[in-house]
């Protein structure tokens, strides 16, 4: 498979067709069967920590990189301008490694989105950890 044609639904269908990719952003997801032909279903959930769609002339770009660590054919490609764009393959370390960094980035993503504690309540915060009230 080469190409991947932008089709906008609600419900992702439970029968996918090959060459297409489903995208709902009612329910933030993404799917398609394996590119490399496999007929596995491939989804990905969208948002700021996670896969990120952008749309030109009506072709989708995902990002980062779809890698199917679970499926049998391991593959690995991007989908950019609706087009597959094959990468190599990654050792087990590596695929550990890259979840380890998006874990990173969805806590960090989050974490930045807390709401930031007044000073008063900073100063309450810590009398509670000093005398143990609280972690």
């Amino acid at each position: 498979m080469k190409h991947l044609a932008l089709q906008h639904v609600q419900y992702v269908p439970k029968q996918l067709e090959s060459g297409i990719l489903y995208v709902s952003r009612e329910f933030a997801v993404a799917a398609h069967l394996c590119a490399c032909g496999c007929g596995n279903k491939v989804s990905v959930p969208l948002g700021p920590a996670e896969w990120t769609l952008s749309e030109r002339n009506g072709r989708a770009t995902l990002r980062p990189s779809i890698g199917n660590w679970q499926l049998p054919c391991r593959s690995h490609y991007l989908i950019t301008d609706g087009g597959i764009d094959w990468a190599i393959g990654w050792s087990d370390e590596q695929i550990a490694a890259g979840r380890q960094t998006e874990e990173r980035r969805r806590e960090a993503y989050y974490k930045a989105r807390e709401p930031r504690l007044g000073f008063a309540a900073r100063i309450w915060a810590a009398l509670l950890k000093f005398f143990g009230l609280r972690k």
